[in-house]
Order: structure tokens, then sequence, then C-alpha cells
């Protein structure tokens, strides 16, 4: 027998149910994959299933199968966030202290295992699911699966990073600011979170209750679809829960933040992903810029304002016992919650129904809003330097969408240069769920994305993928630094058309100079992939004025290239309309 794709839920349930493969070969199969990541990041995870444990619902499975039953995810193996209840599984909420042994399972995972999926264990997140991060953890910290540099995002990184390195083929999170979005836009997945009450959050340890959505992370929306199938409906066990409604949404007028409301942090990167992926999302509909301010307020009343005191309450008992056990930043978030007064959150009550009703409101000139699903990612050691303030950027486009009852479906929209993903969210009213994955579908159709970078065992970027425009192209006087260093020709590319290229004064051997420009055009070049060592020592010997920096080509994608320094333009000549140096070489000769 072959093993199905193991990262699509659908096709390992179709190849169980149909006895192409057993759920006990697909157990198998997924311990083996997990203990091989187990050489990358042992910390994704806070406990996993024993070989036995995992067996033993395997076994159940294919017996269910036997017996003529029909399952829709059997034999999917899942993981679990771990402020979520599983039988079997201390709940930790990635705090040792508050540790306990549930009796019984949250509600989604009983829908979970009843239908036919395995899980294999509880994923690591920032504590008390307070963070868009994934630093704050005494468990470790989850790094992003593309790049080990960067933060997984969270608070759901464990899941995030269980998805994206293949281990399993979904994996639960949570969201009350944006814990299930901001790490799949950085791991180039599906986050889907769902309307206030459509999952219910039985079972869930709070953040704050009012807000708090139980997520998925998928590797496609065919995914997301399967696990909503399964897991959404009432809950009278849930005070939060309610009865599903299913509202019809057409993407004629996409609503986007004004231009000069947009933040990147200064990642032009991604201001550039975001613009590609509006010029795409304009094929399905109007383009309609909205006023971001409103939104922006409701947001600081999640931490700026009397929202905080929610979070404290949650975690209220720790603080008065055993405040050390808390997570230091995490602690400085949550403290000043206790000092909230009645009068305090009333007025941010009554201000927060006045947005919700703004909010409300625009959906009668709008039909969803598309926002980035951050405006920049960042290295671990920059969050780590600082933790509270390089949070909040990654929340700028998040943190209202559940205070305004709003769903949300976090897509991808690109690779940066560095491999981590750049997202995009889709937002509607509430109980528009199902719709957006809709949208989704027709986005990424017309969108024709990169496919997120391959994984080696040590879970980094092993290589760079480097532009070449001159004298370094086949053939050429310097090709032989590319050679020397073993570089692999990726291919022969052109640049997006926002370049210009001269040909620089006195030069020996003959070099160009590529310069960005909005008035430019489209130039030919090659792209090569080094290893980072020989990358590094290739950059050593370039020249001034010429310096590597990053190009954008024309698929939207980013690799580093030759760029030029102002003085390389002195008496140059500008050949753009020659489309690449090749073309100069052979109009000089």
């Amino acid at each position: 027998m072959t093993a199905p794709d193991r990262r699509s839920a659908a096709a390992i349930a179709d190849a169980v149910n149909a006895g192409r493969i057993s759920a006990v070969a697909v157990a198998e199969e997924t311990l083996a994959r997990a203990a091989a990541y187990d050489a990358v990041q042992p910390q994704i995870w806070i406990s996993r299933a024993s070989r036995e444990q995992l067996l033993e619902q395997a076994r159940a499975v294919d017996a269910r199968i036997a017996a003529g039953e029909v399952l829709p995810l059997a034999g999917v193996p899942f993981a679990v966030k771990d402020n979520i209840d599983v039988e079997g599984f201390d709940t930790t909420a990635a705090c040792p202290a508050f540790a306990y042994r549930p009796e019984s399972s949250a509600t989604v995972i009983e829908r979970l295992t009843a239908a036919g999926a395995l899980c294999i264990g509880k994923t690591n997140l920032d504590q008390f699911a307070t963070g868009l991060v994934g630093t704050r953890s005494p468990y470790g910290i989850p790094r992003n699966a593309s790049n080990l540099a960067y933060v997984s995002g969270g608070s759901s990184s464990g899941s995030s990073v269980a998805v994206a390195a293949g281990l399993v083929a979904f994996a639960l999170g949570t969201d009350t600011a944006g814990s299930g979005r901001v790490p799949a836009a950085f791991n180039h997945l599906i986050g889907f979170k769902p309307t206030k009450g459509r999952w219910s959050t039985h079972g869930l340890v709070p953040a704050c209750r009012t807000l708090d959505c139980i997520t998925v992370f998928t590797d496609d929306t065919a995914d997301a679809r399967l696990v909503d199938q399964v897991v959404a409906s009432f809950d009278p066990a849930d005070p939060y829960s309610k009865q599903l409604a299913d509202k019809p949404l057409r993407p004629a007028r996409i609503g986007v933040p004004r231009r000069d409301q947009r933040v990147w942090f200064g990642d032009t990167e991604s201001e550039f992903l975001y613009d590609r992926a509006l010029e795409n999302l304009a094929r399905l509909g109007e383009l309609v810029e909205v006023d971001l301010a409103p939104l922006l307020e409701a947001a600081q009343l999640l931490y700026g304002g009397p929202w905080v005191a929610e979070r404290t309450a949650a975690v209220a008992d720790m603080l008065a016992d055993n405040p050390d056990a808390i997570d230091p930043t995490v602690r400085t978030i949550v403290e000043p919650g206790a000092e909230v007064s009645a009068v305090e959150l009333f007025n941010g009550m009554y201000r927060l129904a006045e947005i919700k009703r703004h909010a409300d409101l625009l959906w009668s000139d709008i039909d969803m809003l598309a926002f980035p699903t951050t405006g920049t990612t960042y290295r671990v050691s920059e969050l780590l330097a600082a933790p509270v303030a390089l949070n909040s950027n990654l929340g700028l486009y998040t943190n209202f969408v559940n205070l305004l009852d709003m769903a949300a479906l976090a897509v991808p929209a690109g690779i940066r240069a560095n491999a981590t993903g750049f997202g995009i969210t889709l937002i509607g009213p509430a109980d528009t769920d199902r719709a957006l994955l809709d949208v989704a579908d027709a986005y990424l159709s017309v969108a024709d994305l990169p496919l997120p970078p391959s994984l080696d065992l040590e879970g980094k970027m092993q290589t760079v993928k480097l532009a070449v425009v001159g004298a370094h192209l086949k053939d050429m006087p310097l090709h032989w630094q590319l050679t020397s260093r073993d570089a692999k020709f990726v291919g022969a590319f052109e640049t997006a058309p926002t370049y210009r290229l001269y040909a620089m004064a006195d030069s020996v051997p003959a070099k160009p100079a590529l310069v960005h420009s909005e008035d430019g055009a489209s130039i030919a070049v090659e792209v090569y992939e080094l290893g980072v060592a020989e990358f590094g020592s290739f950059v050593v010997e370039v020249p001034a004025p010429l310096a590597i920096g990053t190009v954008t080509l024309a698929d939207g994608s980013s690799v580093k290239g030759f760029v030029a320094e102002p003085r390389a333009m002195t008496g140059a000549e500008d050949i753009t309309s020659l489309g690449g140096w090749r073309a100069f070489i052979a109009r000089a000769a």
C-alpha cells in the first residue's frame, strides 16, 4: 500500500475509509515523522502520545472502518494547543504550576475523535495564550518552520509549526486577538477563525472568555471546511455557544485600509506583497478604501483598555497564590487588570458598542474586508529584546476582529526573501465563515502563489537565492565567482516592472547597475542558489558602488540581488529599453 498525501486530512481519510491504508499505518508514519523533527524543534510539543496510546486510537478507528462505518476524519493525525483539554493529557497552558489532568476532553476534541481523528499530542504556546509571538513559554520557543531565526507567531506557536513541518494534517489553536491568524501567516498556512460561538469553547482554558475562539491550522481550505463540518454546532455546555447560521457573502466590494493608514514597520517586502494581493483581489471585486481608525480604537480596548481585566480574571488565582510561576512578560501584561474599576469597564463597553455600530454599518457599504495579517515579522532575538512593543506591532491588523464579532480567515499571500510567509486576512460579518472559505478559493486560484520553501531536517534556510544581472551571468567574465562556490542555477527570470538598468562608466569588466524606479521596466536576470556561508563570502567581494539588496521578481517573490548606490549613475548610460545586460553586450559587439 502507498501512503496518502501526508499533509491532507481529506486524502488521509479517503484512503483509510477505502481500505487503501490503515489508520495504524498512518499512526506509525506520523510517529516516525514526529521523532525525526524532534532533532529540529522538540519544543513545539509540551506532551505527546506514547506509541502505544496512538496505536490504540488507530486500532479503534480501523475496527470501526471494518464494521462498516465511514468516518470523515478516519485516521487523520492532529495536534492540540495545550490550553484545550484532551483526556489522558495534562493541560498546562504553558505554565507547569497551573497544570491539571482533565476528567474529559473539550467538546471539539470529542467531536474530532468521534469522527476518527488521531490526537498525537499537545503543543506549546505563549503562556495563557497571551502573545502573538511564541516566545513566552518555559517549554522553549517554537520557531518559524521555514527559518529558525524567526518567530513562529503565537500564541498558537506549536500548533502552526506542527502543520507547517508536515507532522500532522491539522492542528487546533485558539484566537482572542490574532493567535490563530498570525502564526498561519508566518508559516504559509490557512488559519480559520470561526465566528464566536460557532465552535464550542467548553474545555478551553480562557484568555478572555467573552472573546475566545478555538481555531484550526491547515494547508488548504478543503481541510478547514472538513474540520468545520465536524466540530461546528451548538453546545449547551458552552454559555457562549450559539445556533449555526451560514450567511452568504459576495466579494463585490472589498474593504481595504486607506493607503495612508497602512503601517509596515519598515518592511517594504510586506508592502509589496500586500499590493500584489490587492491586484489579485481586484479581479474578484471592487476595492474600497476604509477608515481604519475606529477599528484600531476597538483594538486598543483589548490591551490598552479595560478588557485586560478579563485576562486578569482568567489567571487571578495564580496571580494571588503563585505570581512568580507566570512568565514575566505575561505577568506585566495581566497584572494591571486588577486595578480596572467597574466604571472603567462600563465606559469601555459603551464605547465598544458605539464602535461596533460603526463597524456593522460598514457592511452596508462593503461585503468584506481584506487586511494584511501582519505588517512585518521579526527574528526571535528581536522579540526577546523588545517583547511588548514588537508583539503589539504584530497585532495591529488582528486585535479588533473578535471584539467586533467578525469571522476571519488568514490565507497565504506570498513569501519573503527570508522564507517566512506573508498573509492576508479575509474578514466578514459574523456567520460568513463558509462564505469566506469560498472567497479564499477564488483568491488563491487567481493569485497563483509560489509554493512554500521545502523543509530540511535542520528546519532553516540552508541556501540563499541570488539574482545576478550582469558580469556574473553564465558565460560572462565574473561567472566563475558563482561556480567556484558551487552555486546552483535556478532559472532565468525577469524582475518586477519597477527597475531601470544602467551601464556604469569606466567599469572593468563592464558592469550594470540595477536601480529601483516606479517608472521602470522588467529586466532579465538569472537566479542562483548558494549555501549561506558561500553567499556570505560572495557578498564580501562585491565592490562599491554595487551592493547586495533585495530584488523583487515578476512573480512577486523576492530574492537577494545586485543593487547600486546613487553614485553608480554618474556618467552611466540608461539601457533599460534593451531589457537586460546580454542585449547590451550583444549591441556593443
